[in-house]
């Protein structure tokens, strides 16, 4: 498991910096938020899902980003329940055991 969670790790860095690049790359076609609240040149882009090289690169990455984050998140999850049922168990046998200051040797009474 851990050659996988290395091989996810490295694939995840991989793809956050090419996704950062590629999104920096781009144009601003539909002026972003702007081009939403001014209405204007919106009826031109509904329906056109076609896209060029840079959104199909960039919606590629974004899978790949969030695939290998899930990957990661898979491999690296916290143990079964009853391994924490184990834990648990025995961090109360630890709790219950006597320690040596309160043995019955060391009586209070001086003998």
């Amino acid at each position: 498991m851990a050659a996988l969670s290395v091989l996810l790790l490295v694939i995840f860095a991989i793809s956050a910096i090419l996704l950062l690049i590629v999104v920096l790359l781009q144009d601003e076609q539909g002026e972003g938020l702007g081009g939403i609240f001014g209405g204007g040149g919106m009826s031109g882009q509904i329906g056109n899902r076609k896209g060029n090289f840079l959104t199909r690169t960039t919606t590629i990455l974004g899978v790949i980003f969030l695939l290998s984050s899930l990957g990661l998140a898979w491999v690296n999850r916290s143990p079964d329940t009853s391994d924490i049922e184990a834990a648990a168990l025995q961090a109360e046998r630890e709790e219950n055991s006597t320690e040596w200051w309160t043995t019955p040797d060391n009586d209070e009474d001086g003998e």
